[in-house]
């Protein structure tokens, strides 16, 4: 049995999920119905979850404290591959601060109540009791690990954990970001095109704006699906454009979403329709 399964074990023995990472600290894609930030988002949910594939699913979703699962035939190949133990900390109540650098440390210590910490690569990760949203960038180096996402595993720490505090919490609140111009890559066509007119493609690219403005809840999710469905109808045939790619870009930013997450979400979209 590998070091890194046996970590898996002994954590999930005392309830935390887990689910192994390969080089560069990326998950598995062991479920391929359920593709990077769809995991979790099935529509009508109101609440973040795991889907209900037949085998465990992507990423956060994947995590989990039954030991059947971790030491099973679904992830035996992966653990022999696996670089890395990571885990689900919302799944157990916690949040992590992820700092990232000596200066987002250096913040930390200035500003957030002291809890437990656990030295990183090139930071810390400063582990508090209470779940949260999570999100990435809240400031230069500082990122929320908490609900429906994974963190790796670096051991325990050091220090007592304390309650999650609203200084933290207050650092998600979503404001409304500056649209930037945006630069992404564009099927250049070569199928049949099924637009009986301009007014086709124009009828979905507002279709796809109001559906993206008009979600409230698993927006990551719901940009990813609406780019998938976009390019899977119009991406095709040359029709779409830099304009119509920007469009759908503003609406997801006036949502919050960051030109980093609206740009992986469209090339996670073009992998998966293979283009």
């Amino acid at each position: 049995m590998s070091r890194l399964l046996c970590t898996a074990l002994d954590l999930a023995a005392r309830g935390v999920p887990v689910l192994p990472l390969r080089a560069g600290k990326v998950p598995f894609a062991n479920c391929p119905a359920c593709l990077y930030t769809s995991c979790g988002g099935r529509p009508n949910m109101k609440t973040p979850g795991p889907c209900t594939c037949p085998r465990p699913c992507h990423a956060w979703a994947a995590a989990t404290a039954d030991p059947n699962v971790i030491a099973g035939s679904t992830w035996s190949t992966a653990w022999k591959q696996a670089a890395a133990v990571a885990y689900h900390p919302g799944g157990i109540g916690l949040t992590v601060v992820d700092l990232d650098h000596a200066d987002a440390v250096a913040w930390a210590r200035r500003t957030l109540p002291a809890t437990r910490t656990v030295p990183t690569t090139r930071g810390e990760h400063w582990i508090y009791r209470g779940a949260m949203p999570s999100a990435n960038a809240v400031r230069d180096g500082v990122d929320i690990k908490s609900t429906m996402v994974y963190a790796r595993w670096l051991g325990p720490g050091t220090g007592t954990t304390t309650d999650l505090p609203d200084t933290v919490r207050a650092l998600v609140v979503r404001r409304p970001s500056p649209v930037r111009p945006v630069t992404v890559a564009v099927p250049t066509g070569g199928g049949e095109c099924r637009h009986r007119s301009p007014a086709y493609l124009e009828r979905g690219i507002a279709m796809a704006e109001q559906r993206i403005t008009a979600t409230t809840s698993s927006v990551h999710a719901t940009v990813y699906r609406t780019f998938l469905a976009v390019l899977s109808t119009h991406g095709r045939c040359g029709c779409l454009t830099d304009a119509h790619a920007a469009r759908l870009f503003a609406a997801a930013q006036t949502k919050g979403e960051s030109p980093r997450h609206c740009t992986d979400a469209w090339t996670n979209a073009r992998t998966a329709l293979g283009m």
